[in-house]
């Protein structure tokens, strides 16, 4: 069986362990430095980091386009953290550039400043069950404050939406990278494999 290629956009953030998950579960990571290269993937992931900085970078290496057209095309794409905040359509606060392509409203830095990161065990609907709870990492990471018709929420913690998706398109606001559970990655990879 032929392994999917996701790449991992590589401006800034937490490729790495992206890649090393993705390998992990039996696919190919590669890491995406051009527009060009977007050509390889069968999937995507927007990486945490720093949204405006990552948002900044792929206006200035001429990606926006590219990203719309992939999603256009019915690439899925997930965005952990600030991957999920530059795929929302709106945000609360601040002014960066956003690919606008889920409905959803995010809210940067909601559960607080670095020092504020935390882990908790959620359930994540179609992923995590209540008797096999997901480890979440949460880094200064954002939540949805609201979610179009067509978004299906899919985890919550404290009453706010924490992972949600919308057709091809996941988003998560912690880092699945940084556990040893390979659950979301692999739910990930069946999107990509029924997209395909």
């Amino acid at each position: 069986m032929k392994k999917p290629t996701i790449g991992v956009l590589a401006l800034q953030g937490a490729v790495r362990e992206h890649l090393q998950i993705l390998e992990a579960c039996g696919a190919r990571g590669v890491a995406l430095k051009y527009p060009a290269e977007l050509r390889l993937c069968e999937g995507l992931i927007l990486p945490g980091g720093e949204s405006t900085t990552i948002g900044k970078l792929m206006v200035a290496c001429g990606f926006m386009e590219e990203l719309h057209a992939l999603s256009r095309a019915g690439i899925p794409i997930y965005g952990t953290c600030a991957g999920l905040i530059v795929m929302a359509r709106r945000i609360t606060e601040g002014d960066q550039p956003l690919l606008g392509l889920m409905d959803i409203t995010a809210r940067r830095n909601a559960f607080g400043r670095q020092v504020d990161s935390f882990e908790t065990d959620l359930v994540l609907e179609d992923i995590a069950k209540k008797q096999q709870p997901f480890r979440a990492v949460f880094i200064r990471a954002p939540w949805i404050d609201e979610v179009g018709p067509e978004v299906q929420v899919m985890g919550e913690f404290g009453g706010k939406v924490v992972m949600a998706r919308e057709d091809g398109m996941l988003v998560s606001a912690f880092h699945p990278e940084l556990t040893g559970d390979d659950r979301v990655h692999r739910y990930f990879l069946n999107m990509v494999e029924e997209a395909s």
